[in-house]
């Protein structure tokens, strides 16, 4: 017997579209995607590759707006698509939007099991006031059921109180075959893609956006602290954009010798070529529920230096296995981590490799799966 499945999320991610597609195929999965919004301008630049679609879905009207650091975002049509969708089963990526709470009460208003997908853990830095703490509070206790991509979501869960047996992993994925198979076809021509790309022959990568918060300014000020004698064999790029990106630009051009990039935002297609073609991916955050771009540069073979507040940490990356976890805002230990990777090519490479072996558990496939499995478990108290 087939479940029908509505899933409201926020936007058309890509990095969504190949778990959908595999929720869609999977047995028993009748699935419904509702999008707040098609994108958002505002914090993101991804192409929305509608032609990836594959599963059923549609776009609610919507009014977004920026206010200081908030994300508004307002729709119309909640009530009537789920209506229009009539289904089984509601899974909610968030409760940051009104339209989040739309659907927590048409599900209990209609003996629907609502399910709740979250990604936050208790290191996120974001501070909330007591006001938006006890309404978390109680949008979570009206949950019937919980989904999370790893264990610091779990224990965050557990720590307001959700019992065990109430939470479901479907662990965060890429298409780790899209940047496996582009990664290779730049590796067979690395020389061409350096030189269209100018990038140096070797280099440390940081991919994201580029605000104080994900630790840029703490990685470019560890680079500059390098040995002079590596920072002339190995470079620094910056992939993405935002507000600090004139100031670092400004600061990178004192830093002699070395050579410190910043090519802008990258879309996929040839941010596969970047990974390919980096010693390894560094991510000195100070607070990331998730960090996708390690799920993608682990997929493309390359070691991973993180902070323990990244919140695949736990999951994805082993100390001194397949890269270094290091605490936040820490120069000093950063500093080390680069020089000890750039000392050891073939210690880095072996990581690069444990990398790859590792990242092919967190698939599409799998966290579709883990989704389902959510899904199933709560159909039978009303269906």
């Amino acid at each position: 017997m087939s479940r029908k499945l509505a899933v409201l999320t926020e936007i058309i991610a890509p990095y969504r579209i190949p778990v959908f597609n595999a929720l869609a195929n999977i047995d028993g999965i009748d699935l419904h995607v509702i999008f707040l919004a098609e994108t958002d301008p505002f914090v993101r630049e991804w192409l929305v590759y509608k032609e990836e679609i594959h599963f059923s879905y549609e776009v609610l009207a919507s009014y977004r707006r920026r206010w200081r650091k908030h994300n508004i975002l307002l729709n119309r049509g909640m009530n009537a698509a789920l209506r229009k969708a009539s289904p089984d089963i509601i899974l909610c990526g968030g409760y940051n939007y009104l339209a989040s709470w739309q659907a927590l009460l048409w599900a209990g208003r209609n003996r629907v099991p609502f399910l709740l997908w979250t990604e936050s853990n208790a290191k996120d830095l974001r501070r909330k006031t007591w006001f938006v703490e006890s309404l978390k509070t109680r949008f979570f206790s009206k949950c019937d059921a919980f989904v999370v991509p790893g264990k610091a979501s779990l224990q965050y869960l557990k720590s307001f109180g959700v019992a065990t047996e109430k939470i479901f992993t479907a662990p965060n994925a890429v298409d780790n075959d899209f940047f496996s198979q582009m990664s290779a076809n730049v590796c067979n021509n690395s020389a061409k893609w350096r030189k269209d790309f100018d990038l140096p022959c070797r280099f440390f990568l940081f991919v994201g956006r580029m605000v104080a918060e994900k630790g840029v300014f703490d990685l470019l000020l560890a680079y500059r602290r390098l040995d002079p004698r590596l920072r002339r064999e190995f470079g620094l790029i910056f992939v993405g954009d935002g507000a600090a990106r004139p100031e670092l630009s400004e600061l990178a051009n004192e830093v002699t010798p070395g050579c410190v990039g910043f090519p802008g935002f990258v879309q996929r297609e040839n941010l596969a070529a970047y990974y390919a073609l980096a010693e390894a991916l560094v991510f000195p955050t100070h607070a990331e529920v998730w960090g996708l771009v390690v799920n993608e540069a682990m997929a493309c073979g390359l070691p991973v230096v993180c902070t323990d507040v990244t919140g695949c940490a736990v999951d994805l990356v082993e100390e001194g296995w397949n890269g270094r976890v290091l605490p936040p805002r820490n120069v000093e230990r950063l500093t080390q981590a680069l020089e000890d990777l750039a000392r050891s090519p073939e210690a880095t490479r072996v990581m690069g490799e444990n990398s790859k072996r590792r990242i092919q558990r967190y698939s599409p496939r799998a966290c579709a799966e883990g989704i389902a499995a959510a899904a199933v478990s709560c159909a039978p108290k009303y269906v």
